[in-house]
């Protein structure tokens, strides 16, 4: 699933490449430290300063079946990971520039270790719906 692959022209590589035309590609941010952008068709541009946190964020949209980023700086958060319940939106919030687990168990009132577990369900369910994708060859 994990590859890198130089881009041509760029110093961008993909270091990650999911079904469906989903991927993380590694740039250098202007301050020379590398972004994790991540793409997905017809998705708005969005980087992360940590790839983990781009792999959440990776892990959070197939769980969803995908979702709208556009925008929510204005309407909040993307109406398909609300609906998806306390785990999914859990772990979204994580992804947020201005969050961390700490912040996230704060909000809802639990412990960190509750946070990572909620973000390792959305990983596993992420993982499960590339599978079958995969396996369905629905590239």
């Amino acid at each position: 699933m994990s590859q890198s692959t130089p881009t041509p022209d760029t110093d961008e590589s993909v270091v990650d490449a999911y079904v469906l035309g989903v991927r993380i590609v590694e740039t250098d941010a202007a301050d020379g430290d590398p972004r994790y952008r991540f793409e997905a068709p017809d998705h708005t541009e969005i980087a992360f300063a940590d790839l983990a946190d781009a792999r959440l964020y990776a892990d959070v949209y197939f769980d969803v079946n995908g979702f709208v980023e556009e925008n929510t700086g204005e309407r909040g958060v993307p109406p398909e990971v609300v609906q998806s319940g306390k785990d999914t939106l859990a772990a979204y919030l994580v992804t947020c520039r201005w969050a961390d687990v700490n912040w996230v168990a704060s909000f809802y009132g639990t412990t960190p270790e509750t946070i990572e577990r909620y973000c390792s369900w959305v990983r596993d369910r992420a993982d499960e719906i590339r599978t079958r994708a995969s396996t369905a060859d629905l590239e």
